[in-house]
């Protein structure tokens, strides 16, 4: 459905050239829901406009939905959809004359146009808004209609750059509902841009998370997670010296998967941190590890005050990879 080879954008910014995509490769499935994730600055937007044909590539080459994006731009706009950060609707014109013009535009008929601009208003629950004006709806009702435009012409692959930015947490879930019932509704490829790592966690079966310009990580949620972050155990002691004294005694715990010592005890080693009087280990399984991690701990006569296990999250991954958080770094402007 995608596939781009090298692709790189430079331009210029007061005479200083900058080089957003330096040179990435990437290939998307039909049917898969991508998010393509990473901080400001990192190249996703750019990214975007290069295979949505709105910015020519300087070089490499991209074939989104069986075109190339340089050579058949015109063929690429029949195929996708593309719903960009800002609102596509004009601010004058009613809701369903805004979907029938767009679709006249595709070359559907009157009747035609008007037929699924009442499919698209009835499956994104806007039917009861048809006759107002964008201005008048809220930021999650004028989000659907974004959708809806982008999907009048029953493209193959919809791009969605930030599809929930801005949206109050109840209008973002109900985006996200009117989304996964598009995608089963015409099996669309979904390729989107999102800075709410939740998201991605929760609704994508695959993340590439991309920074200065090139992919720097690529598999599903949960494997990026396990094989780039680990689950975190986290310990308290009574005092910073016992937490240095806990943190020796767990070098020797299992990562992961154990192996038998003479004794038959699990033994390998674990990455830990102190701060003050709290310990955080990085293993493959909290669950499985922690039992062993108080165990040991008693038999040195440490005590632990609190003992909390926790799940990787997309954000680990990033910090891992990174050194920095991309929740915090990838603020819209």
């Amino acid at each position: 459905m995608i596939h781009a080879r090298a692709l790189t954008r430079t331009f210029k910014v007061k005479k200083e050239t900058v080089q957003a995509v330096r040179g990435l490769d990437l290939d998307v499935e039909a049917g898969q829901l991508v998010a393509f994730l990473g901080p400001n600055g990192a190249g996703k937007s750019t990214t975007l406009r290069i295979l949505t044909t709105l910015l020519p590539p300087t070089s490499g080459t991209a074939t989104v939905a069986g075109y190339d994006v340089t050579a058949d731009p015109a063929g690429v706009r029949s195929r996708i959809g593309y719903v960009g950060q800002r609102g596509s609707a004009g601010e004058g014109f009613r809701a369903r004359d805004e979907l029938v013009t767009q679709g006249r535009c595709y070359g559907l008929t009157a009747r035609d146009a008007a037929a699924r601009a009442d499919e698209l208003l009835d499956l994104l629950d806007l039917t009861p808004l048809a006759g107002r004006t964008p201005g008048t709806l809220s930021g999650g009702q004028r989000r659907r209609l974004d959708i809806a435009l982008g999907l009048v012409h029953r493209p193959d692959l919809l791009f969605l750059d930030e599809p929930s930015t801005g949206l109050d947490p109840k209008s973002r879930a109900e985006i996200w509902r009117h989304i996964l019932r598009l995608r089963e509704a015409y099996g669309t490829t979904l390729f989107l841009t999102t800075h709410y790592l939740e998201e991605a966690d929760d609704m994508a079966e695959r993340v590439v998370i991309v920074d200065n310009g090139r992919v720097i990580a690529d598999g599903t949620p949960a494997r990026l997670k396990s094989d780039l972050a680990g689950d975190r155990i986290t310990l308290t002691t009574t005092t910073p010296e016992e937490a240095r004294r806990a943190a020796a005694a767990l070098g020797g715990l299992a990562e992961g998967t154990a192996e038998s010592t003479a004794e038959g005890r699990a033994e390998s080693t674990a990455e830990s941190t102190v701060e003050g009087t709290t310990v955080h280990l990085r293993v493959a399984d909290a669950a499985a590890t922690l039992p062993a991690c108080l165990r040991a701990l008693d038999a040195k006569l440490i005590e632990v005050v609190t003992a909390e296990t926790a799940r990787p999250t997309l954000d680990d991954v990033f910090l891992t990879l990174t050194g920095r958080s991309l929740a915090h770094d990838d603020v819209p402007a």
